[in-house]
Formats: structure tokens, C-alpha cells, sequence
């Protein structure tokens, strides 16, 4: 995921609501939103090249999402995959707090990331840059290639469009996600990959037919514990072409 807006406990009804955008290679294969099959109980898309994902729930109620962090000088070719993270949080039983706990004498198998890992009612994150976990605050966050609520303009406007519209249903959500307004030249980070791509990558919407948005999803889970997982698949031109959406009760 390269945009993760989200509420941790927020909302009286919704403790946690995720809203978030898979920026990738549009010619690196994946899989839409399944069950899979050799991973019992876990929701998510899939990494058809490495075997991962960059975000899911399971049955049993655990969620994780990967972002990259944007370093382009600080990346190797020989670095294990991102998304294994997640899909090993997702099939594992470590509470969130002791897993990240152990992914930092590992964090530098892998490129630049930052984790989001919850389950039974704790949220944690990882950011490689920081080195440590800590416990998300109840509130509205999000998350990009930075520091988590790092206040680039994207990051700001997710989290102004979360707080919005955290009770409200999904299609603001889903609005907000489709957004292609760039940000200011004058608010832009400099990240190390140039002014022009600093802007192309500046809007929630990354439209282009080589890399760009290539998924929506919008999870939300009640206090009641039902969980509601969209995704919505989309083109280079950011035309949706496929929408999934599963609906469940956590287990227990």
C-alpha cells in the first residue's frame, strides 16, 4: 500500500475503519482480494510474483498493511519481500506487539517499510527508519511512504476525509481514494526520485500505465464484531474494473 488512512477506536460503533490505495508496477502480477487457499481464514490480495500481500483481515479478526518507504538510495535488489510480512502476521499468533517486537532484529532483510499489525484489540506500529514498535493512539491516522502521520498532502487529506466520514458509510472513503488533486510544488517532500515524480506520486490517485493505483479498499469493522472488506480494482486511467466485497463475523 502506498496511502493508508485510518481510525483506531475513533468511533463508538466502528473501532477500526481502513481506507487505503496499492500503488505498484502495473506489470508485477497480483491476485484481487480472495481467500486463500493454503492460508485458511486469511482475506487478502495477493503477490503473484513473491507470494505476499499488502494488506488483509482474517476470519479470526487479525489485520496488517505494509507501506514502502521511499529511499531510492537506500534500496537492494537482494531484499526479501515486504508483503511476507504481512502475510506472515496474518497466519501467525503473535499478539502485534511482540511480533514487531522480533521484526526489529530482522527489519534489515528488507527494503524501507512501515507495518501496521492488529489484533485482539491492540494496533501497533513498525516503521524500519525508527527501529521500534509502539502502540497506535485511538484517533484518526494515516500512513504513506514516510513516518506514520508524516504531514505530506495526501497524508493530510486522508486523514481529514477519515475523520469526516468514519461514521458516514464508505463511499466518502472510497471518494477520497479516487482524488487525483496533486499537492503543492511548495509542500512536496523531497524524497530523492525528482520534483516531477515528487508531484506525479503527490495525489491519493496515481494514474499512468506503468505504475499507479491499481486497488481501492475500504475495511471497516463494527464493535459488534462484523467486518466489511471492498476492493475495488482500477486501470492506469483509475477506472474501476473490478469490485469484490466480502462480509463476515470474526470468529469467537
Amino acid at each position: 500500500m502506498c496511502l493508508i488512512a485510518f481510525a483506531w477506536k475513533a468511533h463508538p460503533d466502528f473501532p477500526l475503519v481502513v481506507a487505503a490505495n496499492r500503488d505498484e508496477w502495473r506489470a508485477r502480477p497480483a491476485a484481487p482480494a480472495h481467500w486463500w487457499g493454503d492460508r485458511p481464514g486469511l482475506l487478502a490480495g495477493r503477490d503473484l510474483e513473491a507470494g505476499g500481500t499488502w494488506m488483509g483481515v482474517t476470519r479470526g479478526g487479525r489485520f496488517c498493511a505494509v507501506t514502502n518507504f521511499r529511499d531510492p538510495s537506500d534500496k537492494r535488489g537482494d531484499a526479501r519481500s515486504r508483503g511476507e510480512l504481512v502475510a506472515d502476521f496474518l497466519s501467525g499468533a503473535d499478539m502485534p506487539a511482540d511480533y514487531c517486537g522480533k521484526l526489529a532484529l530482522r527489519a534489515d532483510d528488507y527494503n524501507g517499510f512501515n507495518l501496521l499489525a492488529g489484533a485482539g484489540g491492540s494496533l501497533v506500529y513498525f516503521g524500519s527508519r525508527e527501529g521500534e514498535a509502539r502502540e497506535v493512539e485511538p484517533g484518526i491516522h494515516a500512513l504513506s511512504n514516510h513516518l506514520l502521520d508524516e504531514p505530506w498532502p495526501k497524508v493530510r487529506c486522508a486523514r481529514e476525509a477519515m475523520a469526516r466520514a468514519v461514521g458516514d458509510g464508505d463511499e466518502p472513503l472510497f471518494a477520497m481514494l479516487a482524488d487525483t488533486t496533486p499537492g503543492r510544488d511548495e509542500e512536496l517532500p523531497a524524497t530523492g526520485v525528482g520534483l516531477a515524480w515528487e508531484r506525479r506520486l503527490s495525489p491519493a490517485l496515481i494514474l499512468g500505465k506503468e505504475y499507479g493505483t491499481r486497488a481501492s479498499t475500504v475495511l471497516r469493522r463494527s464493535a459488534a464484531g462484523q467486518v466489511r472488506f471492498e476492493e475495488r480494482t482500477r486501470n492506469a486511467t483509475g477506472t474501476v474494473t473490478d469490485s469484490r466485497v466480502f462480509a463476515f463475523e470474526i470468529a469467537g
